[in-house]
Protein backbone atom coordinates (compact mmCIF):
# COMPACT_ATOMS: atom_id res chain seq x y z
CA UNK A 1 0.00 0.00 0.00
CA UNK A 2 1.39 3.35 -0.72
CA UNK A 3 2.19 5.94 1.93
CA UNK A 4 0.20 9.46 1.28
CA UNK A 5 2.77 12.71 1.56
CA UNK A 6 2.54 16.00 2.15
CA UNK A 7 2.29 16.37 -1.88
CA UNK A 8 -0.87 14.30 -2.12
CA UNK A 9 -2.38 15.96 0.22
CA UNK A 10 -1.14 19.80 -0.90
CA UNK A 11 -3.02 18.45 -4.43
CA UNK A 12 -5.86 17.47 -2.79
CA UNK A 13 -6.31 20.73 -0.93
CA UNK A 14 -5.65 22.87 -4.28
CA UNK A 15 -8.28 20.47 -6.31
CA UNK A 16 -11.21 21.06 -3.50
CA UNK A 17 -10.13 24.31 -3.41
CA UNK A 18 -10.73 25.06 -7.46
CA UNK A 19 -14.17 22.80 -6.74
CA UNK A 20 -15.09 25.66 -4.08
CA UNK A 21 -13.89 28.89 -6.54
CA UNK A 22 -16.39 27.09 -9.47
CA UNK A 23 -19.04 26.45 -7.36
CA UNK A 24 -18.82 30.33 -6.28
CA UNK A 25 -18.33 31.52 -10.14
CA UNK A 26 -21.85 29.26 -10.46
CA UNK A 27 -23.78 31.00 -7.63
CA UNK A 28 -22.19 34.54 -8.63
CA UNK A 29 -23.56 34.01 -11.65
CA UNK A 30 -26.86 33.29 -11.02
CA UNK A 31 -27.13 36.00 -8.20
CA UNK A 32 -26.15 38.62 -10.90
CA UNK A 33 -29.07 37.07 -13.20
CA UNK A 34 -26.54 35.86 -15.77
CA UNK A 35 -27.69 32.87 -17.81
CA UNK A 36 -25.50 30.08 -15.98
CA UNK A 37 -25.50 27.98 -18.71
CA UNK A 38 -23.28 30.11 -20.23
CA UNK A 39 -21.11 28.72 -18.11
CA UNK A 40 -21.52 25.34 -19.90
CA UNK A 41 -21.90 26.10 -23.41
CA UNK A 42 -18.44 27.74 -23.18
CA UNK A 43 -16.22 25.31 -20.95
CA UNK A 44 -14.88 23.88 -24.51
CA UNK A 45 -13.65 26.73 -26.07
CA UNK A 46 -10.87 27.37 -24.03
CA UNK A 47 -9.60 23.64 -24.90
CA UNK A 48 -8.79 25.15 -27.94
CA UNK A 49 -5.65 26.26 -26.58
CA UNK A 50 -4.25 22.60 -27.05
CA UNK A 51 -4.32 23.50 -30.87
CA UNK A 52 -0.78 24.30 -30.20
CA UNK A 53 0.28 20.45 -29.66
CA UNK A 54 0.06 20.27 -33.45
CA UNK A 55 3.17 22.33 -33.44
CA UNK A 56 4.53 20.74 -30.94
CA UNK A 57 4.92 19.90 -26.95
CA UNK A 58 6.56 23.30 -26.82
CA UNK A 59 3.78 25.66 -28.02
CA UNK A 60 1.24 23.35 -27.28
CA UNK A 61 2.57 23.66 -23.76
CA UNK A 62 2.75 28.07 -23.93
CA UNK A 63 -0.37 28.36 -25.46
CA UNK A 64 -2.36 25.80 -23.19
CA UNK A 65 -0.87 27.42 -19.81
CA UNK A 66 -1.58 30.56 -21.34
CA UNK A 67 -5.32 30.09 -21.10
CA UNK A 68 -5.11 27.42 -18.45
CA UNK A 69 -4.62 29.81 -15.67
CA UNK A 70 -6.34 32.77 -13.82
CA UNK A 71 -4.12 35.83 -15.57
CA UNK A 72 -7.15 36.33 -18.28
CA UNK A 73 -10.04 35.86 -16.28
CA UNK A 74 -8.79 38.44 -13.85
CA UNK A 75 -7.69 41.11 -16.58
CA UNK A 76 -10.89 40.53 -17.97
CA UNK A 77 -12.55 40.91 -14.58
CA UNK A 78 -10.77 44.23 -13.79
CA UNK A 79 -11.48 45.71 -17.04
CA UNK A 80 -15.52 45.33 -16.56
CA UNK A 81 -14.94 46.95 -13.04
CA UNK A 82 -12.63 49.90 -14.80
CA UNK A 83 -15.78 49.86 -17.41
CA UNK A 84 -18.27 49.78 -14.50
CA UNK A 85 -16.86 52.58 -12.31
CA UNK A 86 -16.67 54.62 -15.70
CA UNK A 87 -20.43 54.55 -16.08
CA UNK A 88 -20.51 51.61 -18.89
CA UNK A 89 -22.00 48.52 -17.65
CA UNK A 90 -20.86 45.83 -19.98
CA UNK A 91 -21.99 42.60 -18.31
CA UNK A 92 -20.81 40.32 -20.96
CA UNK A 93 -17.08 40.80 -19.77
CA UNK A 94 -17.88 39.75 -16.91
CA UNK A 95 -19.28 36.53 -18.18
CA UNK A 96 -16.64 35.94 -20.34
CA UNK A 97 -14.38 36.25 -17.36
CA UNK A 98 -16.33 34.19 -15.09
CA UNK A 99 -16.57 31.35 -18.39
CA UNK A 100 -13.23 31.53 -18.70
CA UNK A 101 -12.29 31.07 -14.67
CA UNK A 102 -14.85 28.34 -14.79
CA UNK A 103 -13.37 26.24 -17.04
CA UNK A 104 -9.78 26.51 -15.12
CA UNK A 105 -11.03 25.88 -12.17
CA UNK A 106 -13.01 22.75 -13.32
CA UNK A 107 -9.67 21.38 -14.68
CA UNK A 108 -7.90 22.19 -11.33
CA UNK A 109 -10.76 20.17 -9.46
CA UNK A 110 -10.47 17.51 -12.07
CA UNK A 111 -6.56 17.37 -11.44
CA UNK A 112 -5.22 18.95 -14.94
CA UNK A 113 -2.90 20.92 -14.20
CA UNK A 114 -0.35 24.25 -16.18
CA UNK A 115 1.53 21.89 -18.43
CA UNK A 116 4.99 21.04 -18.23
CA UNK A 117 7.18 19.72 -21.25
CA UNK A 118 4.30 17.24 -22.35
CA UNK A 119 0.57 17.39 -22.52
CA UNK A 120 0.85 14.15 -19.44
CA UNK A 121 3.34 16.12 -16.97
CA UNK A 122 1.10 18.91 -15.03
CA UNK A 123 1.84 20.58 -12.03
CA UNK A 124 -0.27 18.40 -10.46
CA UNK A 125 1.44 15.37 -11.35
CA UNK A 126 0.80 12.98 -14.50
CA UNK A 127 -2.34 12.86 -15.73
CA UNK A 128 -3.77 9.97 -18.13
CA UNK A 129 -3.58 6.32 -18.60
CA UNK A 130 -0.96 4.77 -15.93
CA UNK A 131 -0.99 7.26 -13.30
CA UNK A 132 -2.04 6.73 -10.05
Amino acid sequence: MRQRTFDDEALAVQRVENGAIAVAIVIAIIAMGQPWWWLVAAFLVFDLSAIGYMSGPSLGALLYNAVHNYTGPAILLVGYAGFALGGQDLPWLALAAACWGFHVAVDRALGYGLKLHDFAHTHLGRIGRGTR
